[in-house]
């Protein structure tokens, strides 16, 4: 046995409590453990010795003792009365570790939460993606569904068994679910196998759902998908997910909103945005034009006089439904001029007339660059 001191193989003061003294004694006895160690002598020597500073120093009156006589002496006395220190280890406060290390707060707490039956549990969200137009987006729509899920069973009423008599307790862990296993100085936890770590069984599981309480089957919903709706958006159905295990409750259905572009119609932020070909005589003496909208109506719509291109004409409240506060987006119509591809002779000698007439020098203006006129191409 080692001539050290016991406070220090323990690593502790000599002022230190009873609390201090089994803390470090489980610390080093741990690190130490020939089960942790096998076939290294230093490591099996060590935790000997650290067994045996605990059993001296962890006893009121042996402390007592080793205190006033010192190391040296107190070892000669009990060696001369025959007494050794390896016997005596602490080993129900080595167990009482590694059960809190491998089974939480050990058999005694589980017991406190053994289970009486099967435990309800919530049934899983689904998801669905749900392609719709921009104009179902602007007007809202109601889509019907059709998907797999799980529902409860009507025959065993989501109990999983005949009767309800027939679900029992496993005799082979007592329903905690767990049983304890002992190998040297550890023990720990793990499922039982005789019931698959559920801690019942079902002597005479439904014949429908075959003891899983639900069974999966076709349902066709119908949705109603709020106008605004934007892309990508998730509408919760709740309730319409699969149905809970043994009386859990159901989860929900997310339907994925995908937006297929339009022909003639973007979307900006709320705002509904398109774009309107004109001539360019519309263009520079302005007109009155009706513009038909994504729902099917008409819109009169002004053009000012000398009106460029790309210019922004914005209509209130005729865009997309606000979806978070009140009314709703604008329209957004820009301006294009039409150029026409052919033109006959005359058309040809007008526009020639016009060019002379209007003169053909541009002026430079801010982002533009100014140009100076060769000749016509056609």
């Amino acid at each position: 046995m080692s001539k050290k001191d016991y406070y220090k193989i323990l690593g502790v003061e000599k002022t230190a409590t009873t609390a201090e003294l089994k803390k470090a004694y489980h610390k080093l006895a741990l690190k130490y453990h020939p089960d942790r160690n096998p076939d290294n002598k230093e490591a099996e020597a060590k935790f000997k010795e650290a067994a045996a500073a605990y059993e001296v120093l962890s006893d009121t009156e042996k402390r007592k003792k080793y205190d006033q006589f010192g190391h040296d002496t107190y070892e000669n006395m009990q060696q001369g009365g025959g007494h050794g220190h390896g016997g005596g280890m602490d080993f129900d406060i080595f167990n009482d570790l590694f059960n809190n290390m491998f089974n939480g707060q050990g058999q005694r707490s589980s017991r406190s939460q053994q289970p009486s039956g099967p435990a309800p549990q919530k049934g899983r969200d689904l998801q669905k993606d749900v392609s719709i137009t921009l104009k179902e987006a602007y007007l809202g729509v109601k889509k019907e569904i059709s998907y797999s899920h799980y529902f409860v069973c009507t025959t065993c009423k989501g109990q999983g068994a005949k009767n309800k008599s027939d679900i029992v307790s496993c005799q082979k862990c007592h329903g905690y679910g767990q049983v304890q296993v002992q190998q040297g100085f550890f023990s720990f936890a793990q499922p039982c196998r005789d019931c698959q770590g559920q801690g019942f069984k079902i002597k005479t599981p439904c014949t429908d759902c075959q003891g899983q309480s639900r069974r999966k089957e076709q349902e066709m919903v119908t949705v109603s998908i709020p106008k605004g709706i934007f892309h990508n958006a998730d509408v919760r159905v709740p309730g319409k997910g699969d149905a809970g295990v043994y009386g859990g409750p159901s989860g929900d259905l997310f339907l994925h909103i995908i937006i297929q572009p339009d022909k003639k119609f973007t979307r900006e932020d709320d705002n509904l945005v398109c774009t309107v070909m004109l001539t360019y005589p519309q263009l520079v003496f302005g007109c009155q034009i009706n513009v038909e909208l994504i729902d099917g109506t008409q819109e009169s719509i002004k053009i000012p006089k000398a009106c460029p291109v790309g210019e922004k004409i914005i209509i209130h409240g005729k865009g997309f439904a606000k979806l978070r506060g009140v009314g709703s987006g604008n329209l957004v119509i820009i301006t294009q001029c039409q150029i026409p591809k052919k033109l006959n002779d005359q058309a040809k000698e007008l526009l020639k007339n016009y060019s002379d007439a209007v003169g053909t020098e541009t002026k430079s203006e801010d982002g533009f660059i100014s140009s100076f006129f060769k000749k016509f191409l056609g």
